[in-house]
């Protein structure tokens, strides 16, 4: 069955005529007839989904991917055209494929996750930059310029500047701009700070140690707070050396003992 032309003039050049075959395509029922005029109609419009996919190919994607994008959103198209509403398919067709590309590059090629507002702030600060570009030599157009140009403000200027470096990521491994020594960003990560574990051990053990008598409470604090060896704080109390290990020793048994027995989170 073949697609049907015809002569009269389109927008464009990959625009056939396939009125007809849609209405007849609308009141097939399921079967082999209208799974072929289906596939011809998708095939007669796969050089505009083409010309879509073309429109991007310059941000980064492969363009063989961005073709199978386009034909991907031309076949949703034919299906859920409906031509008693009395549009043309292709001002259908077009948003409905070009949907389907900038939602290709919103799930799959963005490195951060940007909500939808700022990409499109990110697209309207770049076209914007791009235009001034052309009439202002010398220098980059400033945000107060850009702002004016998109219509937008100042601060959504920055913060669509700001979404135009997550599309893409650096490795941790480039190196820094300016830098003449191979500084890169793995450098400037920093690591585990082991004084974390002591504060939370402090925590876990303040209340404890409040609770311990006066001379107990004592003996820990000049032992662990003031560095003093077990021969000066008996000598400071009046006491042998071996009853002040004896007394560091319970206490430091008792205050373990109820840490391990209390419940996460309950300290």
């Amino acid at each position: 069955m073949p697609t049907r032309f015809s002569a009269r003039p389109h927008p464009h050049d990959d625009a056939p005529d396939t009125a007809a075959d849609f209405r007849e395509l609308a009141v097939l029922p399921d079967g082999p007839r209208r799974d072929t005029l289906r596939d011809r109609i998708v095939e007669a419009w796969l050089p505009m989904a083409e010309r879509l996919a073309g429109r991007f190919r310059s941000r980064g994607e492969n363009y063989d991917d961005l073709r199978q994008v386009a034909a991907l959103g031309l076949v949703k198209a034919v299906d859920r055209y409906d031509p008693e509403r009395g549009n043309a398919f292709e001002s259908y067709a077009v948003p409905t494929i070009t949907g389907e590309i900038k939602r290709h590059f919103r799930d799959h090629l963005w490195t951060l996750h940007v909500p939808r507002r700022v990409q499109d702030l990110r697209n309207r600060v770049r076209t914007a930059g791009q235009d001034l570009s052309q009439t202002i030599s010398g220098r980059s157009p400033t945000v107060a310029e850009i702002a004016e140009h998109a219509d937008l403000s100042e601060e959504d200027v920055r913060e669509g500047q700001e979404a135009l470096e997550s599309f893409s990521a650096l490795s941790l491994d480039a190196a820094l701009p300016g830098s003449d020594d191979g500084y890169s960003l793995s450098d400037a990560l920093g690591g585990p700070d082991p004084a974390l574990d002591t504060v939370v051990d402090r925590e876990a053990v303040r209340k404890r140690l409040a609770a311990l008598p006066d001379r107990e409470r004592a003996i820990l604090y000049m032992r662990f707070f003031d560095d003093m060896t077990q021969s000066s704080i008996a000598e400071e109390l009046g006491i042998s050396q071996m009853h002040v290990s004896r007394l560091i020793t319970r206490c430091c048994d008792r205050v373990r003992e109820q840490v391990l027995r209390e419940p996460p989170g309950t300290s």
